[in-house]
């Protein structure tokens, strides 16, 4: 049995320990009446749904049906798809070197695990060739969370978990109007590496 790192996790470095940047803040929720224009809006988003859906855009289709229910509700996502987009993969294989380069820099010959934690990072979606995905969330904050083992022969495995967050508005107006409302994007996934 190895011995288990307690000191400070592998990889956070550059990471976020809140879901959101600092700064913006988002509208109030029917914070002014609905006007005409807002009603008018609202029934022309609520035709495009169908239409993204038959045109495969079936994400988009999904995060707008969800906005405009006006729930608020966090919406989940397939986190196992979206980290398999060429943007997201890269970025998360990254984090799963470093933490591995991390590892063997502080292994001292002997099996050991090291907690990892990127904290939460951005990474935008690539537009060509995914419409739906960049048309659904554009970008994504994600986090992974894990543990390497080095074994005694400096053989270094890593287990993790992938989450996704997101605050997301499509139109701020019907928002405030209290037409639909802004929701938060989750998921997760798991993997070895």
């Amino acid at each position: 049995m190895g011995k288990t790192d307690l000191s400070r996790p592998l990889g956070r470095t550059g990471g976020r320990a809140d879901t959101e940047p600092p700064g913006g803040t988002a509208a109030r929720f029917a914070d002014r009446p609905a006007g005409p224009y807002d009603l008018m809006t609202r029934a022309v988003c609520r035709t495009l749904p169908p239409l993204w859906a038959a045109l495969g855009l079936r994400q988009t289709a999904a995060t707008l049906r969800h906005y405009l229910r006006g729930t608020g509700t966090p919406y989940r996502v397939d986190a196992a798809l979206l980290l398999a987009l060429p943007e997201v993969r890269s970025a998360a294989e990254e984090q799963l070197a470093r933490w591995r380069a991390e590892a063997l820099a502080r292994w001292r010959g002997a099996p050991a695990a090291y907690p990892a934690d990127s904290g939460w990072r951005a990474v935008s979606l690539a537009r060509r060739g995914r419409c739906d995905w960049w048309f659904a969330l554009r970008a994504v904050d994600f986090r992974l969370t894990g543990t390497v083992r080095v074994s005694s022969d400096g053989d270094a495995v890593i287990d993790y978990r992938f989450a996704v967050n997101k605050c997301w508005a499509f139109f701020g107006r019907l928002h405030e109007a209290g037409l639909a409302r802004d929701f938060l994007i989750t998921g997760e996934a798991f993997g070895h590496a």
